[in-house]
């Protein structure tokens, strides 16, 4: 079996801001000093009339790039996740999502496997900010062909998008030449009748992983690769919940207010199973090599594969 490529989100939104620069003029970049890690170092050599590094002043960028899309412009405005969605709340809700404007946050270095910066770092409270603001679109690539198709994706949508990308080389399961990335619709990565695995982002990789243990065991999981959180694809996890009966989520993000909250908002009223939740719980993480902090906080094919045994009594 050929080994699986894998490539860090954040660098294929660095290239996919350059490729698609020349058939969208008006597309601008922001980055608050941190061109080199959220890799839009690579636009700005390409077109350095149209980056502009605002410094280590995130809530002052926000503003900048609310400016510029008002005036026409279509600003993604960079940052890591913490300072994109934490540090700059207030400006993203009011200046941003208020009004409306279209402005595209690129948010990298989202979770635990920031790794070694430690908790200080590692957002795992973004996509449960991003989802309460009204009108926002919030979108979690799993791997570098999803990852460009959603900044294609951002870039054609009116309106505000934050889009999430890790730090640590994601596997590459999407092939290129197949691959449809539409905003609000989840993937079936894989169909299965015992119980269902709903993923996102990095966990989307480990999913499928967990789901050809399973197979090994006797089980069949259907899994399913959520990369838009809001809006939800609702039809697809009713779907599931229909036909599976039991739901799994799993997230590189707290379980308060991610995938899993969103999955559970919609299953109870639409379709009521049980959900059982996989994610950071309610703590702070450490510092740490990322591999070894995504297996110690339970975001492993191995916790998946064991927590899918014990829902369904195996």
């Amino acid at each position: 079996m050929a080994e699986i490529k894998k490539k860090a989100t954040r660098e294929s939104y660095g290239e996919a801001l350059t490729e698609l620069a020349e058939q969208y003029p008006n597309l601008v970049v922001l980055d608050a000093d941190l061109a080199a890690a959220t890799k839009t170092g690579i636009f700005k050599k390409a077109y350095p009339e149209r980056f502009f590094d605002c410094g280590i002043a995130e809530e002052n960028m926000m503003g900048v790039a609310a400016g510029l899309a008002a005036a026409g412009m279509l600003p993604f405005a960079s940052t890591f996740a913490m300072f994109a969605a934490g540090r700059a709340y207030e400006i993203v809700r009011n200046s941003i999502g208020y009004p409306h404007l279209n402005v595209k946050i690129g948010a990298t270095h989202a979770g635990i496997s920031v790794g070694e910066d430690g908790a200080t770092h590692q957002c795992n409270e973004d996509i449960a900010l991003m989802r309460t603001i009204p009108g926002m679109t919030v979108i979690v690539p799993s791997d570098d062909i999803e990852a460009k198709a959603a900044v294609k994706a951002a870039l054609d949508h009116d309106g505000p998008v934050y889009m999430r990308f890790g730090r640590l080389a994601a596997p590459i399961l999407n092939d290129p030449a197949t691959y449809k990335f539409e905003l609000g619709k989840g993937i079936t990565l894989r169909d299965g009748k015992d119980i269902t695995i709903v993923a996102t982002g990095l966990m989307v990789g480990e999913a499928a992983a967990a789901a050809e243990q399973l197979a090994a065991e006797g089980i069949d999981a259907r899994v399913l690769n959520i990369h838009t959180i809001k809006p939800l694809d609702e039809e697809l996890i009713v779907k599931a919940a229909q036909e599976t009966g039991r739901i799994v989520t799993v997230e590189e993000h707290s379980i308060i207010g991610g995938l899993g909250s969103a999955v559970c908002d919609c299953v109870s009223a639409k379709c009521p199973v049980p959900v059982t939740k996989i994610g950071v719980n309610d703590e702070f993480g450490h510092s740490g090599p990322a591999v070894d902090l995504l297996k110690e906080f339970g975001l492993s094919a191995e916790n998946i594969v064991a927590t899918v045994k014990k829902v369904l009594g195996k």
